[in-house]
């Protein structure tokens, strides 16, 4: 799957992903999922996730009837996040249209109420003006998050959030910033006084994953909230971050699909932590997913499939900016030619 705009963070740049995409069937009723393979996911290409997946069926047996039952299963057989996640999400796809019932129903909750952001790549700055445009034809300038933390260095961050700022004057009603861990310590401190006098509303992962022990120094009198993204990648993360975090970004890819996410915004609500949930390089299939369960949440990401060229799959969609479920059973998500 190729992207319209190459997605560029601190860490490189991303211009798509071939992804795997996994079917459960039972009794005429298909669940899908899907998996967006990476590194730190797992699983680095689509062959790992499937391979993974087959060793685990074949070593294991037969999958339960219980979706809960199978990801313990999988989580202690040490399955890949991303293909565990892509396991979890076909099952509850599966019991949802077994049950015929759209999958935010069968979990009890309403449609979500919470517009999502739409990210921004780091960019050269004579291509922001253009981007801008696009983003405003398309009505998808409410919320953005600006990707920062770019190697070259905080001045260029400023420079190029001030013309971010001043293209969107009038248009952006919710500015946040993600450097995906760009930032050393006294980096950090710098922006979040600088992104608070900006009317910048969070920053996501200021540090690298691996200096979680320097985010009580960066928490201490800061002016603006601190979520964490790839310092905390499950459930059992949460709580040694929780003192030090104003909230969470859990993905489905990361921590192993729909099960793992409503245990981690269990937690993280018990200990007054903010949730978010985002996304990676992922289709209507996986968007779908999340969102079925985006009423949980404070803060929403899910915008990946919206930068898609094309999205070989069709589900959740955008209205009034929110990532809506469609009302059908299951998360909604199909292959729009099959």
């Amino acid at each position: 799957m190729k992207k319209k705009f190459p997605l560029r963070i601190s860490r490189g740049v991303f211009t798509g992903s071939e992804n795997l995409f996994l079917f459960v069937s039972r009794n005429k009723k298909v669940g899908i999922g899907e998996m967006c393979p990476g590194l730190t996911e797992g699983a680095e290409t689509v062959d790992d996730g499937k391979s993974q997946i087959k060793k685990f069926l074949e070593e294991t047996g037969p999958i339960s009837s219980s979706v809960v039952e199978n990801y313990n299963k999988a989580f202690e057989y040490n399955l890949a996040p991303c293909a565990l996640a892509a396991l979890d999400i076909s099952l509850w796809d599966l019991v949802a249209k077994e049950a015929n019932m759209p999958l935010y129903k069968l979990f009890g909750l309403n449609l979500p109420n919470v517009s999502t952001s739409i990210t921004l790549g780091i960019m050269p700055l004579d291509e922001i003006e253009e981007r801008i445009f696009y983003l405003r034809k398309k009505g998808m300038l409410k919320n953005l998050k600006i990707k920062l933390g770019t190697p070259e260095g905080i001045d260029r961050d400023k420079e190029m959030l001030e013309k971010i700022l001043h293209f969107t004057k009038s248009d952006c009603h919710n500015m946040r910033v993600d450097a995906n861990g760009g930032w050393s310590l006294y980096d950090a401190h710098k922006m979040l006084k600088w992104l608070h006098k900006k009317g910048v509303e969070y920053v996501e992962q200021p540090l690298a994953k691996g200096q979680e022990e320097d985010l009580k120094f960066l928490f201490k009198d800061r002016p603006l909230p601190i979520f964490v993204d790839e310092s905390c990648r499950n459930s059992r993360d949460i709580l040694d971050l929780s003192n030090f975090v104003d909230g969470i970004n859990l993905k489905l890819m990361k921590c192993g699909g729909l099960t793992e996410a409503l245990k981690m915004v269990a937690i993280a609500r018990n200990l007054n932590l903010k949730t978010m949930i985002g996304c990676m390089g992922e289709s209507s299939v996986s968007i779908s997913a999340g969102c079925a369960i985006g009423a949980l949440f404070d803060y929403i990401d899910l915008d990946s499939h919206l930068n898609l060229d094309p999205d070989p799959t069709s589900g959740a969609e955008l209205v009034r900016g929110i990532v809506t479920p469609k009302n059908s059973s299951g998360h909604g998500a199909f292959f729009v030619n099959a």
